[in-house]
């Protein structure tokens, strides 16, 4: 069988993530990635073609999926839109809707399980079943070391993708693919968590310091030249951080930043985001972070359509406090993103005052992010929501 992978720039993570587990258990399966529609229409009609795919990628897919439909290959869908509009991606032309975890569930595909919607919400995968990239083929990601998330935030997709019970990969598997990785050069450790200093916590939360030193000192053992933890592809958590996780980290990372998760300066609007935190547990990680060398690189969406003016005034008087401690800022846009409780809650208002302040800060060098982009996005999204209840 021929198995199909349509690459993106936004997919490639879990592209990989899916190919390692087929090629970790069949291997009779040819694998394939394209990148883009031309170079499927040259492989034979009997083909499986899977794409991953977030929301905003949707019409580009809807596109292809005409095309590759017309010529008889057999379409699967997955990832974080297929698994919040399953019965929509049926009807759009693909042939079964993979929701949740992915791993098994296509595995048993290839094995000739046929059913029109894969359920890998109620029955979710352990990471440490499957590898966390390619070494056969030399494909390789950050390392998935967690996957879940307790909280249910108001605009977020990762705990309907991926639940809400936090799961890690052990250290031990990390570090064996780590020394497989050592084999084909790859000397720099990132890693991919909704909350890297949550990393080996029962509640995905509080900081296990035990295991997150254990992760770091048997990397830099074994002879990783690199590590990058806190910082892209992944964040912190402002509750997560405290004196002794944070000096436990500076011993053996290489980023002189972390990603901080605020989201808003108002108490107000954290409490209708479910955030879990307030605008004194962020100005406590900060305080932590700057003591320890770390420049915080802190998270705000911007435009909720329930903010008021007095929020995004509050917001933008508590950045310029974080500015002038000494932070970043990373600014986005809000989505109305399918299966969030915000889905219908309308698209991204930034006030004019607000994007020129935005803008002051960019120029400065004080902001970066595609803030400006997303509201764009942010009126595409809820156009094909509404287009899909009608």
């Amino acid at each position: 069988m021929k198995l199909v992978f349509r690459q993106t720039r936004f997919n490639r993570y879990s592209v990989v993530a899916l190919l390692s587990a087929v090629v970790s258990r069949l291997n009779w399966v040819e694998i394939v990635i394209a990148k883009k529609i031309d170079d499927i229409l040259t492989l034979p009609e009997d083909s499986v073609v899977a794409y991953s795919f977030m929301s905003f990628d949707l019409r580009q897919v809807q596109e292809e999926v005409k095309i590759l439909k017309s010529k008889g290959y057999t379409l699967l869908a997955g990832g974080p839109h297929p698994t919040a509009r399953a019965e929509e991606c049926l009807r759009m032309g693909f042939d079964h809707v993979f929701v949740g975890d992915g791993e098994e569930n296509l595995i048993e595909f290839l094995k000739g399980e046929r059913k029109p919607i894969f359920d890998g919400i109620s029955k979710r995968v352990d990471l440490n079943d499957y590898p966390p990239f390619c070494v056969e083929l030399s494909q390789f990601m950050p390392i998935e070391i967690s996957r879940g998330c307790p909280f249910n935030c108001a605009y977020c997709e990762t705990s309907l993708v991926a639940g809400r019970i936090v799961r890690h990969r052990s250290v031990e598997q990390i570090v064996h693919y780590c020394e497989l990785g050592l084999r084909k050069h790859k000397y720099v450790a990132r890693f991919i968590t909704p909350n890297a200093f949550g990393y080996g916590s029962k509640d995905g939360v509080t900081p296990n310091v035990e295991a997150i030193e254990s992760l770091l000192f048997n990397l830099k053992r074994i002879g990783m030249r690199e590590i990058y933890f806190g910082t892209f592809p992944s964040d912190v958590r402002p509750d997560s951080v405290n004196d002794e996780v944070v000096s436990v980290v500076e011993r053996y990372v290489n980023n002189k930043s972390v990603i901080l998760g605020a989201q808003s300066g108002s108490d107000r609007v954290l409490k209708i985001l479910r955030r879990g935190h307030d605008k004194d547990d962020v100005l406590n990680a900060v305080e932590i972070l700057l003591k320890h060398g770390f420049t915080p690189h802190v998270d705000f969406i911007f435009g909720f359509p329930f903010e008021t003016q007095d929020d995004q005034h509050e917001t933008i008087q508590f950045i310029e406090k974080l500015v002038q401690m000494g932070c970043k800022i990373h600014a986005h846009s809000f989505l109305p993103l399918p299966g969030t409780s915000l889905e219908k809650a309308g698209c991204a208002c930034l006030s004019g005052w607000l994007k020129r302040k935005l803008s002051k800060l960019a120029s400065e060098g004080r902001l970066d992010g595609y803030w400006q982009k997303q509201e764009q996005m942010s009126h595409e999204l809820l156009s094909q929501s509404n287009a899909f209840d009608g």
